[in-house]
This record gives structure tokens, C-alpha cells and sequence, in this order.
């Protein structure tokens, strides 16, 4: 068994149940993860998520999610609440970020009030993104198509425009979890717009949502709200910096209901903010 310990702190790797246990910790917290997340989430690394327990009671959680060897993503980092200030949090991300040491860049999605202490432990603010939430009407788009296996490689493809490694085996798990949908528009044979709807606990989020325009943004964002019934409590995580995206849900009536900020330690990446109008997700990147 892979971990280390502290007088009655012993660590190691989460199995599935473990996951499924962190997911629903977050939506403890508020996080309102989707309804079948960590499925998905498992599948993007199956050593990626650590858990801390202090005898036989899982006491903290931490994922370190490592993307082939270019890019590292932290989440998940919820201690109990009646083990917070033992500084059991702090020895698991200790581990956690051990983990990958040898990753040039590592990044998380940060609470306001948390991004000074991960200042601290080397990571720099490159932007803020804020979640929108509010009550949308879809409308199917004619051109807008569901995933099939002849498209994989093209949306795969498309996603690594987007995405700063290669991360197939979390998004054949993402198209497939239940109570969701991914569409796509493709122009003479090229995917210019991609998109997946989840539910969740409140509502449902769209995350990614990725668009060479606003316009087709907006196509796409309405198809995926028609697939969700037509009428729904959506919410859009978007990055600050893409002026567009917060025009977008504002059009919409949608209200900025939360806030990170995205940071990493090591080289910034460089994403084409102003063709992501959604992240994928606050928690795995």
C-alpha cells in the first residue's frame, strides 16, 4: 500500500469509492460537482487522488491529477472539518505535490481567500474565472451533432487546442457519464465548436465550452441547454479574460454566483482564452 504516516495519520491512494467519497465532500462545501463526476474524474489518472485517514476515518482528500508529463492539476483539497488546524491538510499536500515534482507545470483553480497561501507554496495568479448562473432557454442548433465514434479523434484533437496535454482517457469517460450531453459543430469537415452539459446537484453546468467565435459559442451554448429540456438552471464557468464569454451569460441574464483564480507553479501554458468560454471543470482543469 502506497503512503506514509504520522503517528495515527496514514495515507494512499483513493480507489473509486474514495473518489465518489471527495465528490461528495465538495458538494459539502458548495461546490455543486455533476451527479456522476467522479467517474470521469478516476479515469484521468487512477493514481491522482490521496486520501489521509487518522485510524480507520478518511480525514482529507487531495487530487494531483498528472496529464502525461507536461502538466500536473491540483484538487479536491478538503480536510473534515473537525480535523481542520492539525496540520494533517498540510502533510497531505506535502504528498500530493511530491507527487509531481518532476511535472514542469502544475496548476489549480484557487477561492479567492485561499490564493495568497498558494502564493506562498509557488504559485502564481494568471487569471480569474468566474461562475455564471442563472435560469437559460435553449434552442436546438441545426449543425450541432452528438459524439460518435467516427469524431473522437477530431474532438480529442480539438480539445488539445485547448487544453495544455493530451487527455483522452478523461474525456472518452466525460462523453459517456450519464445526465449529460457533448455537441459539436464542424465546418467543411473541421470541429470549430465543442461543448459538454452535465447535471449536477443544482442545475447543470456546461463545461468545456470551446468556440473559434462568440457566435458559434452561442450556438453551441443553446444547443446544449435544448438537450438538457429545453429550459434549465445552467451555470458557465468562464475565464475572466474572455470579455466575450461574460457578455455572453450576462446577455442571458445569467449572475456571477463564485470566483477562482487559476495559478500555476512553473511555465504558464498559454491557453487561447478567448476561445474558451467554459472550463472544463475547477477541480481537474
Amino acid at each position: 500500500m502506497a503512503g506514509g504516516r504520522m503517528g495515527g495519520y496514514a495515507s494512499r491512494i483513493l480507489d473509486i469509492g474514495g473518489v465518489r467519497t471527495a465528490v461528495e465532500w465538495a458538494a459539502a462545501e458548495g461546490w455543486n460537482p455533476g451527479l456522476h463526476d467522479a467517474d470521469a474524474f478516476a479515469a484521468a489518472d487512477t493514481t491522482g487522488f490521496r486520501g489521509a485517514w487518522w485510524g480507520d476515518e478518511l480525514v482529507a482528500t487531495i487530487s494531483a491529477v498528472r496529464y502525461g508529463a507536461e502538466l500536473g492539476f491540483i484538487g479536491f483539497y478538503i480536510v473534515s472539518p473537525h480535523w481542520r488546524g492539525r496540520g494533517i491538510g498540510y502533510r497531505l499536500w506535502g504528498e500530493a505535490m511530491a507527487s509531481l515534482a518532476d511535472v514542469p507545470t502544475v496548476g489549480l483553480d484557487a477561492v479567492v481567500e485561499q490564493q495568497e497561501a498558494y502564493a506562498r507554496s509557488g504559485f502564481v495568479r494568471a487569471f480569474s474565472s468566474f461562475r455564471h448562473g442563472g435560469v437559460l432557454e435553449g434552442r436546438a442548433s441545426a449543425r450541432a451533432r452528438s459524439v460518435t465514434g467516427a469524431v473522437r479523434d477530431a474532438l480529442v484533437a480539438h480539445d488539445r487546442q485547448h487544453f495544455p496535454a493530451g487527455r483522452r482517457a478523461f474525456l472518452e469517460a466525460w462523453w459517456s457519464l450519464p445526465d449529460s450531453h457533448t455537441r459539436f459543430i464542424a465546418v467543411e469537415g473541421a470541429v470549430v465548436a465543442s461543448g459538454t452539459i452535465r447535471r449536477c446537484r443544482d442545475g447543470w453546468k456546461v463545461g468545456p465550452l470551446f468556440a473559434d467565435s462568440p457566435g458559434l459559442a452561442e450556438e453551441l451554448l443553446d444547443d446544449l441547454v435544448a438537450c438538457a429540456g429545453g429550459r434549465a438552471r445552467v451555470f458557465l464557468d468562464a475565464p475572466e479574460p474572455n470579455g466575450a464569454a461574460g457578455r455572453l451569460a450576462a446577455e442571458r441574464g445569467m449572475e456571477v454566483v463564485f470566483e477562482t483564480g487559476r495559478m500555476y507553479r512553473g511555465p504558464d501554458p498559454g491557453l487561447p482564452l478567448p476561445r474558451i468560454f467554459g472550463v472544463t471543470s475547477f477541480e481537474l482543469g
